[in-house]
């Protein structure tokens, strides 16, 4: 019996429902009916409220903050689903937390991304689909399916539909703020057909979240300059490789990412930064205290509605990227 002749369902955690209700809307499906609520000393509960016997289930709950709050919610959901008799569980994190704590990189530190995919597995994953990982190698984490999906073409596009007339596509350079973002900013630039430029940062390794930029490869001079990362987080990263970029004459900065995660200083650093705007995804809600006004969400539902269809249907995931 294929899965594609099983009943789909989608279930939702509390960390983006509305995330969970768009791809709904696109697979002309119901969200299935789940209760989450909490014991009076703080610990988590969860009602699922229909049979999923022999279903092929999605759930759907980015791990962003509080992110300990829900992955251990996720956990719980799977674990309910194992034992109500699933056919396969699928999860759909948008966003993967715990994906930027991937190697040691001093003495006695843990692997936690490790941690988190061995958890996910324990608790009755069969499945993950994720967008835009850190980095790439952490589907390796996993001794189960992931598909990994990329915010690249949303982004790309947008740009491709929005830029002002005037402005002339050799006049527009794309740049990855690190060595570790080049494979993604050159994906970028031959989908806009753009120059390449890298900023050569050096950070510091006994304090999170801190960076120091060092310099530009690449000719910036003039253009209009795209920055594209998989995430922003407390911003330094953008906004200092944005003032770099003014520094060596760039025009125009725009800065984009999969994933806006937008902690502590972030929206006061973009609001002060030199960036015209910031174009993020909805794999992170993005609340209205933090909708600035240079700040652009695109809906990444749509892709992933297309491969839950896929994936249910046993069809290909990869050529959605061909």
């Amino acid at each position: 019996m294929g899965s594609s002749s099983r009943e789909l369902k989608i279930f939702s955690g509390t960390a983006h429902p509305e995330f969970a209700r768009r791809i709904c809307a696109e697979l002309g499906v119901e969200l299935s009916r789940a209760k989450h609520y909490r014991f009076s000393d703080g610990e988590l509960g969860l009602s699922i409220e229909e049979s999923v016997r022999g279903a092929d289930v999605f759930v759907v709950q980015p791990t962003c903050n509080p992110v300990n709050e829900h992955l251990m919610q996720l956990f719980i959901m799977l674990d309910a689903l194992k034992r109500a008799s699933a056919y396969r569980i699928n999860v759909v994190t948008p966003y993967f937390g715990y994906a930027r704590q991937d190697r040691k990189t001093k003495a006695r530190d843990p692997i936690s991304a490790k941690l988190v995919a061995d958890l996910l597995e324990h608790s009755g994953a069969s499945r993950l689909i994720t967008a835009d990982l850190h980095a790439g190698q952490i589907q390796g984490f996993f001794d189960i399916p992931v598909d990994h999906l990329t915010g690249v073409p949303l982004l790309a596009n947008y740009f491709k539909e929005n830029f002002p007339s005037e402005i002339k596509r050799e006049e527009v350079v794309v740049v990855a703020p690190d060595v570790g973002g080049v494979v993604r900013a050159r994906r970028f630039a031959v989908t806009l057909n753009a120059d390449l430029a890298i900023v050569d940062k050096r950070r510091s390794h006994d304090v999170a979240n801190l960076c120091e930029v060092m310099e530009i490869i690449g000719d910036v001079e003039g253009k209009v300059a795209i920055l594209i990362d998989d995430i922003i987080d407390t911003a330094g990263t953008i906004c200092n490789a944005a003032a770099a970029l003014k520094e060596r004459g760039a025009q125009k900065v725009y800065a984009c990412a999969t994933h806006g995660v937008l902690s502590g200083p972030a929206l006061e650093r973009l609001e002060k930064a030199e960036i015209d705007s910031v174009i993020l995804t909805d794999t992170i809600p993005l609340p209205e205290s933090k909708n600035l006004d240079k700040i652009t969400q695109l809906s990444i539902a749509p892709l992933f509605a297309e491969a839950i269809a896929r994936v249910h249907s046993d069809r290909s995931v990869s050529s959605l990227f061909s």
